[in-house]
């Protein structure tokens, strides 16, 4: 079988299940003056997330540290690419900042890929986790990180500030992963997942993408192998290409597939399945604390 996503497969049309509505709400509108007025920066409008408005108004939110510009080049992501700017040791207060003004229940916490750092961007991280809990005491937090490469030092700066879910992402099923995570490594993020449990960390999550060509069996397979690494919640969504420069999406996955997946994942002993087209890693995040 060849492993190469091709390139050549024009998809179907995109389905009716994923218009997204607008989002609305008295809460949605009030955080969406303080981002705009004190330019607050957040995944969830930088990324136009389909559930910004359902998440916000369940007082979650999703903020990236370490800039915006990433040392990887993932063939599904629409972060820029390129030499990244020097390491902002105000960010972990600025954050905190942001999750005080918004008054945030539960805050996710994402990076680019820091590869250009000695320290993979770990003490960063860590200092915006003591930060958020220094401002935010109250705040719970998910922190979806990379690989760090698989050091496992960088790693331990994670566990060691203790956020209640730590998070990293498989994204695809093994096949695909040279062609969608250029630089990344299946077994590799396997590895991550399988680590931080062994080293006390609670609750561990990841999320896979589909829609990029992969079969059946092999989300199946991703499954059972994110199990078997003691992955505690799955988020499975639908992929969408950022731009013409990206991978294509080869298929739209019907909401009756998403369902299987999330039956057989739920059969597997997974605590917490999230699993439909509009679903992202941190959708419903707040449910994957306890």
């Amino acid at each position: 079988m060849d492993t190469k996503v091709a390139s050549n497969i024009l998809p179907e049309r995109k389905p009716k299940w994923l218009r997204v509505k607008l989002p609305t709400g008295k809460k949605y509108t009030e955080l969406r003056s303080l981002v705009d007025k004190y330019k607050l920066n957040t995944i969830c409008t930088s990324g136009s997330c389909p559930n910004m408005g359902e998440c916000w108004g369940e007082g979650t939110a999703t903020f990236m540290i370490l800039g915006n510009i990433c040392t990887r080049s993932c063939g599904f992501c629409g972060v820029k690419t390129g030499r990244p700017e020097s390491v902002d040791w105000d960010e972990p207060e600025k954050v905190a900042r942001s999750i005080k003004l918004m008054q945030i229940k539960h805050a996710v916490l994402t990076s680019v890929d820091r590869d250009d750092l000695k320290d993979m961007g770990s003490i960063m991280w860590a200092e915006t986790v003591k930060s958020v809990r220094r401002m935010n005491p109250e705040t719970t937090l998910e922190t979806l990180i990379p690989d760090f490469q698989g050091i496992e030092k960088h790693i331990d700066r994670i566990i060691d500030v203790a956020p209640e879910v730590v998070s990293h992402n498989i994204e695809t099923v093994r096949r695909l992963t040279r062609d969608v995570r250029i630089q990344a490594q299946y077994d590799r993020s396997l590895g991550v997942l399988k680590y931080l449990k062994s080293q006390g960390q609670r609750r561990t999550k990841s999320g896979i993408m589909l829609g990029l060509g992969e079969e059946r069996e092999e989300v199946i397979q991703t499954l059972h192998d994110l199990k078997e690494n003691d992955v505690d919640v799955v988020t499975i969504g639908q992929y969408l290409q950022p731009s013409k420069k990206h991978l294509p999406v080869k298929k739209f996955i019907t909401p009756e597939q998403f369902k299987e997946y999330e039956d057989i994942g739920l059969e597997l002993g997974f605590r917490h399945v999230e699993s439909n087209a509009l679903v992202r890693s941190s959708y419903k995040a707040q449910k994957h604390i306890n």
